[in-house]
């Protein structure tokens, strides 16, 4: 059977073209949206799951495409890209299910003009420090073999920018210097050859990584002088969602390898929303055996461009060589478990996790009905119990993210029994509930020995939220950080307009991306301060930066790079610098001196 498949935006309506060359009597039309969708004419609407929707359509005829068009429910979900036409789209019909071809998907590539290396060192994120002393060095390779360096050497040849290690190579002297600050390190180079001071294992390693990136930005000319180094933020970090679009172990560790380049060290592993929970933990093992895969007669239909059928899980083996991985990258692994809400496919899994008699007609910004968990049922304790202490102890950062994201209105207002654990507990609405439900929950994590941490709605609720020294990541804007800080709270600063790397770049249609917080150029990603300039009392509670990226446009892996790259030069200069002296043009220069360093290995977004 030979299927075609077109579609077009023209203002808010998706206009789809569908062909088969084989008489088809009233097929199925099924794909997904960015947002739940109606039909305006063309077909009759028969499911709708969120994003995902199924269409009967009348009968196809061949050599005379069927015109079927589309909407978002809301309004205010006007298509603005490629991003937004449908995704996973495939007929079902009498003899079965048929992929439609797909739409060209992912980043266009785009016409770009390197700008001229800047002067100075080509470094990023830029170092605390540069004294330039005059002359170059032409290194093929360093002669030493210690063992930050050799991690060094491996992460070079990973990414294609090996060999760093040569024994007839410019001789370095390490040097154990216990007054460098965590991961902050001295790197001289001279004529005669290199001297690297630092005071753990992390500041060699970085020392290691400027030494190899400028082996590549200033090729056989490397100046010589000496970098004063250390990080402004101990926590850097780079998020992934492995639960709307499965990634491939392999795509993780490229990701961690790219992270180590530029200095990140904190890997946010986002593996449990709505569609999926994607580790096969042992304690409640049809979670994810129910879960991992969705489309075609699986318990989640195709939403986010699932197809027939897509998806896969994680091994505790791949969690475990994952871990082992970052970690000789200087990279620790935060999981995330997401609860109370975005549970659509836990709660379709496990019994027990609503009120039976619940009578409320929540739904998610997402679309899903009933995705979030009662706290009045002993089964949701016995499942979410069992989740932290499992996950927990996979992990051997000792930090649990437990979720608590956008709570849908109105939720547990229809639960008798939530209302009477309410009365029982003296708490108004759904914000106590939660907060009451995370303080419990995180109070268990750390009675494990790890730290909590959640996204920024957990500091709502009578109770002061979520509470036990939990880390919050302030998602919607830099004010409720600011919030949390000064209600004692340790806050990473991740706000959307700058950080979410799944923004489209630019608002053109042909462009890739969602675009709900802003478009987001590398420019955007510089010009913002991790420390509002409004609110300079919660420097201290400001312990780090971290960039996002949401899954639910991607169906392929390789569309992640140029997402990422080159963008994530700023999230991780923010990051990294503290004299936040760098504006959207220097950027734009270094980004242009690292482009042919990094694009052979990650990919890369020209004209970002």
């Amino acid at each position: 059977m030979d299927l075609t498949f077109s579609a077009r935006i023209d203002g808010d309506l998706i206009i789809c073209e569908i062909g088969s060359d084989t008489p088809l009597a009233s097929p199925v039309f099924c794909a997904s949206l960015m947002a739940a969708g109606e039909v305006v004419e063309g077909g009759w609407l028969i499911h709708r799951l969120a994003g995902y929707l199924e269409v009967r359509l009348p009968a196809l005829e061949p050599g005379r495409p069927h015109r079927l068009v589309l909407r978002h429910l809301d309004r205010s979900y006007r298509p603005v890209n490629r991003a937004w036409l449908p995704l996973g789209a495939y007929l079902r019909h009498d003899g079965g299910c048929d992929a439609l071809p797909p739409l060209p998907a992912g980043v266009a590539p785009a016409e770009w003009s390197a700008p001229p290396g800047p002067e100075g060192l080509r470094l990023v994120p830029p170092p605390t420090d540069w004294q330039p002393a005059g002359g170059t060095v032409a290194p093929s390779g360093i002669a030493n073999s210690d063992e930050p360096l050799a991690a060094v050497d491996r992460l070079a040849h990973a990414t294609g920018l090996g060999p760093f290690l040569a024994a007839d190579g410019l001789p370095l002297r390490l040097i154990d210097d216990s007054g460098q600050p965590p991961e902050g390190y001295v790197l001289t180079i001279a004529p005669e050859g290199l001297t690297l001071a630092a005071g753990d294992r992390a500041g060699a390693f970085y020392g290691g990584v400027s030494l190899l990136m400028l082996m590549h930005t200033h090729p056989g000319a490397v100046p010589c002088g000496t970098i004063t180094d250390r990080p402004r933020f101990g926590w850097r970090g780079q998020h992934l969602d492995c639960a709307r679009h499965f990634f491939a172990p392999q795509t993780l560790t490229r990701l961690i390898d790219l992270m180590a380049l530029l200095k990140l060290n904190r890997f946010h592993w986002h593996f449990a929303d709505d569609e999926a929970f994607r580790l096969e933990v042992d304690c409640l093992p049809e979670l994810w055996q129910k879960t991992a895969f969705r489309g075609e007669g699986e318990l989640v239909p195709g939403v986010f461009g699932g197809g027939i059928r897509s998806g896969g899980s994680y091994s505790k083996a791949t969690a475990r060589a994952l871990i082992a991985h970052a970690a000789d990258r200087c990279v620790e692994i935060l999981p995330e478990i997401e609860v109370p809400a975005h549970g659509f496919g836990l709660i379709a899994a496990l019994d027990g996790l609503r009120d039976p008699d619940e009578t409320g007609t929540e739904v998610s910004i997402q679309g899903y009905p009933a995705n979030v968990v009662n706290p009045a049922m002993p089964r949701t304790w016995g499942v979410l119990n069992a989740l932290v202490d499992e996950v927990g102890a996979l992990f051997p950062f000792g930090h649990l993210h437990l979720g608590a994201d956008e709570l849908p209105p109105a939720t547990w207002d229809g639960s008798p029994a939530a209302a009477a654990l309410k009365a029982r507990e003296g708490l108004g609405g759904r914000d106590d509930l939660q907060g009451w439900l995370l303080e419990r929950l995180a109070a268990r994590v750390a009675a494990n020995g790890q730290r909590p941490a959640a996204w920024e709605e957990a500091a709502r609720g009578a109770n002061g939220g979520i509470g036990n020294n939990a880390i919050l990541f302030s998602w919607t804007g830099q004010a409720p950080g600011i919030a949390a800080a000064r209600a004692g709270y340790d806050i990473v600063m991740c706000p959307a307009q700058h950080t979410y790397l799944d923004m489209a770049h630019t608002g053109a249609a042909d462009d890739w991306g969602a675009a709900w917080a802003a478009f987001i150029g590398l420019e955007q990603t510089i010009s913002w301060s991790p420390l509002p300039p409004d609110a300079p009392d919660i420097a201290p509670s400001v312990i780090g930066v971290e960039a996002t990226f949401w899954g639910e446009f991607t169906t392929e892996d390789n569309q992640l790079w140029p997402m990422l790259l080159p963008r994530l030069l700023g999230v991780a200069t923010k990051a990294w610098d503290r004299a936040e002296t760098l504006d959207g043009a220097g950027l734009r220069a270094l980004s242009g001196a690292l482009r042919d360093v990094l694009k052979p290995a990650f990919g890369w977004h020209d004209g970002a």
